[in-house]
């Protein structure tokens, strides 16, 4: 028979709070959770994730992220959105915008001018862009030179297979796009370091200068073209091949986008294939679900609207980016759809500013706070400001707002937990979440837990990634 329990241990677990592992807590969810068609939280979180392997394997830029999505909303039977078309509750629109971004929505039964319900991750990840004339020759060898996007540790990206993806527009106009290096059989490229017998000076150096940002040059082609009295003759066998390929010449790198990115696609990780390894994971970790979560949005109360941007990575920035006004156009033009004042819309709003966190990591466990931290398996993860320090250009969110998440997710089975990202005087991170909350809109940040966050292969829970989208999922089925 049980032990009864002592009235200090009573009081213990009615008062104090001990987190669970996702998979530990499904045993106490709402019985719509446990009711999982046969199939256990493991299972259905392992399937969803397939899903998503395949959105990362497809989607390694933001532009092809953008195509994919767009393929999927169509399928799913959403029209363009055209400003001055009549919106019926039910009804899905989607704008592209300038093939780097994704709105789409589902418009609910209750007017605009009661606010809607955004879900809004980015899809832009740190990597190596071409610099506008990269391509040059040294010691027999043709390499491209590269600017760093974001946030990278610079010493990870050598040694590494590399594949390239962009666009390029040739002098009479005409776009080509590039991918190569992730087709069975194509070449890959790399950026060299040096041999640890010649490493000495090179380990002296501090860890952010181990390799520096000019020394991030990939290697793209050794044999030469075949007439001996030409210069550059490495140079020019690898700009025929290019010709060849894509009609393209050495001034039109100045017309491109080319970027570099990791050449392996998502891996199960684990003798259990619990974890999911892979590049780009922040933040399509977050846009995934959001998507999944908005096509099958079928009859809110409120309008759903998710959004896939660009350019969090280097401040949200420019056209693409949170900072411009596309995304809060995008809202105005559906409330005037509607004949609904936009300004109440915004005031009436709440937005999940999905985006990743870091996950506790033991091995550099000096630099978190054990009590504070978000951990790989405990759920979709909250935290109630991002920022630096002392919360430098965070979106802090109240006490009210946080109220109404938690209350929704723990109504809906959604299992969760609140974190920061580090230490306070650690270091620091941001979202977007501060440019959707300066237009006057509810603003929390929600997301997945990941370790080896900025590196070219980062891990996550499948847990994690599956309750992010059930959180997702709860939110646009809200009925207040």
């Amino acid at each position: 028979m049980e032990k009864e329990k002592t009235q200090g241990q009573q009081l213990a677990q009615e008062l104090l709070y001990e987190p669970e592992l996702a998979a530990d807590s499904a045993a106490s969810l709402p019985e719509q959770m446990n009711a999982l068609g046969g199939q256990s939280l493991g299972e259905r979180a392992a399937k969803f994730c397939e899903g998503y392997k395949a959105f990362l394997d497809k989607g390694k830029t933001e532009r092809e992220v953008t195509a994919y999505a767009a393929e999927l909303l169509q399928k799913a039977g959403y029209r363009a959105f055209v400003p001055g078309m009549a919106l019926e509750p039910g009804d899905k629109v989607y704008r592209i915008n300038r093939e780097k971004c994704v709105l789409a929505a589902t418009i609910g039964a209750k007017p605009l001018a009661e606010g809607a319900h955004l879900n809004i991750a980015h899809i832009d990840s740190p990597r190596l862009d071409l610099k506008p004339n990269p391509l040059y020759e040294s010691a027999d060898l043709a390499l491209l030179k590269t600017h760093y996007y974001g946030g990278v540790r610079k010493y990870q990206w050598p040694t590494i297979p590399l594949a390239l993806h962009g666009v390029a527009y040739k002098k009479d106009g005409t776009r080509v796009e590039i991918c190569v290096g992730e087709e069975p059989g194509d070449p890959v490229f790399c950026i060299t370091d040096l041999l640890p017998h010649l490493g000495a000076e090179q380990n002296d150096r501090k860890l952010a200068e181990g390799v520096k940002a000019e020394e991030l040059n990939i290697v793209v082609g050794s044999l030469p073209y075949e007439e001996k009295e030409l210069k550059n003759r490495v140079k020019l066998l690898t700009m025929q091949l290019l010709h060849q390929k894509y009609g393209i010449t050495e001034r039109d790198f100045q017309r491109a986008e080319i970027e570099a990115v990791p050449a392996q696609n998502a891996r199960d990780v684990g003798f259990d294939r619990g974890l999911i390894g892979a590049y780009g994971q922040d933040d399509r970790i977050d846009a995934y679900p959001a998507l999944m979560a908005e096509i099958e949005a079928k009859a809110p109360a409120f309008t759903t609207v998710c959004v896939l941007t660009d350019k969090e990575e280097i401040g949200s920035d420019g056209v693409t980016g949170l900072a411009s006004m596309y995304v809060f156009h995008f809202l105005q033009q559906l409330c005037a759809a509607q004949g609904a004042d936009d300004i109440a819309c915004f005031q009436h709003s709440k937005c999940l500013s999905a985006d990743v966190t870091a996950a506790y990591d033991p091995t550099f466990a000096s630099v978190f706070d054990p009590q504070n931290s978000t951990y790989a398996g405990r759920g979709v993860a909250i935290a109630k400001y991002t920022g630096a320090r002392g919360k430098a250009a965070a979106s802090d969110a109240s006490a009210e707002l946080v109220s109404y998440f938690t209350h929704l997710f723990d109504a809906a089975g959604v299992v969760w937990q609140m974190g920061e990202m580090g230490k306070v005087d650690q270091g620091g991170g941001g979202t977007v979440a501060k440019y959707v909350a300066s237009h006057d809109i509810d603003t929390l940040d929600v997301g997945v837990p990941v370790l080896s966050m900025h590196s070219p292969f980062e891990l996550a829970s499948k847990l994690d990634i599956y309750m992010a989208y059930r959180a997702f999922k709860a939110f646009n089925e809200a009925e207040t």
